[in-house]
């Protein structure tokens, strides 16, 4: 008897043993799991701070290079692109990024505008970017940028493009009227636009707004006047930018007038 109960005190402490181990297994087993956690936490954590310094650090450089586009003339930031195409690129891409954020862009309306009309018109995208334009519509579209990265874009001046005087049937300027001599490109564009062909600028809405620095809207329709333009439109409907419908007129008065126009001011983006 003495042994069947030994026997059985042996049991009882092996299956105790067993239960502790299998405890202390458990427990290894949660540590290592938490462990395991905490290193892919660590390395999440790791990660998004890369993340928001390549942010940061990108985010300034595009800040720069805006402020190049905005202080230089066209020639000057034709010349600081051609030296430094990635310059262009990095810019784009930081574009690209704020434009996100728009709840509708420019772009978007200009070519359901353009889809509304004959396919037959032909468009001049002066300040093209990535030619979502002419990769949206029907119609015949030159696209032009101050660098290509694409097979469509054409590289220039704005002020001075590779097209017949009298050619064209639609002008655009999407966001694109940067640099202090912003009136030559529109000088350029009353000269390929056919007459009573359309001019077309989509621009931010702090640029044209007195009370904050910007620019007086009524005295850059009259520069536009003056230059052979009549305002058919004028669309304030959306909060982040605002719309001027023009067309040719027939007669050309901008050689006979010196024209008087507006600084236009950068338009500065927020630091995130």
């Amino acid at each position: 008897m003495k042994r069947k109960r030994e026997n059985g005190d042996s049991g009882k402490k092996g299956k105790e043993n067993g239960g502790a181990a299998h405890q202390v297994s458990g427990i290894c087993d949660g540590l290592e799991k938490r462990q395991h956690s905490g290193r892919k936490d660590s390395r999440k954590k790791s990660t998004s701070v890369l993340d928001k310094m390549r942010q940061r650090l990108s985010g300034g450089q595009f800040r720069m290079l805006n402020e190049v586009l905005y202080t230089r003339s066209g020639e000057g930031a034709k010349d600081y692109f051609d030296k430094d195409p990635d310059a262009f690129k990095l810019y784009h891409a930081g574009y690209q990024e704020q434009m996100s954020r728009w709840p509708k862009l420019p772009v978007d309306v200009i070519i359901e505008w353009l889809n509304s009309r004959n396919s037959n018109l032909v468009v001049a995208d002066f300040g093209c970017g990535d030619a979502r334009l002419a990769k949206s519509v029907k119609n015949k579209v030159f696209s032009f940028d101050l660098v290509s990265n694409d097979p469509v874009v054409t590289a220039c001046n704005m002020a001075s493009t590779p097209i017949p005087s009298s050619s064209v049937d639609v002008a655009v300027f999407c966001l694109s009227l940067m640099g202090t001599d912003y009136p030559s490109y529109l000088k350029e564009a009353h000269r390929v636009l056919k007459a009573k062909g359309w001019l077309l600028i989509a621009e931010v809405k702090s640029r044209f707004d007195p009370a904050n620095h910007g620019a007086d809207p009524q005295v850059f329709l009259r520069g536009l006047k003056s230059l052979g333009f009549s305002l058919v439109k004028q669309d304030d409907s959306n909060r982040m930018f605002l719309l001027f419908y023009l067309r040719k007129d027939k007669d050309d008065r901008s050689s006979s007038k010196k024209l008087s126009w507006p600084e236009l001011k950068p338009c500065l983006y927020k630091k995130r």
